[in-house]
């Protein structure tokens, strides 16, 4: 999945992912349903998760795309 600008995203389902953000600085979305494992945040609510095998839909705001913290606009907390 990748993004050429703020109105034009394209999300692919059931991909494996197997690098993260290239060195562009642009987000990578993944949608709810693909096969991933790591730490994402929700593109839509900024919810923090960790999955190893699919991404289901956020369990805060039924969002469907998820990203990597690194290029997610949501801060991360500390804990």
């Amino acid at each position: 999945m990748w993004v050429r600008g703020s109105d034009q995203v394209q999300v692919e389902p059931r991909q494996v992912v197997v690098e993260l953000p290239g060195g562009d600085g642009l987000p990578v979305f993944l949608a709810a349903g693909s096969t991933a494992g790591g730490e994402f945040r929700c593109a839509e609510c900024g919810y923090g998760i960790v999955v190893r095998r699919v991404l289901p839909t956020c369990p805060m705001c039924r969002g469907l795309s998820w990203e990597s913290p690194a290029t997610s606009p949501h801060p991360r907390f500390p804990v």
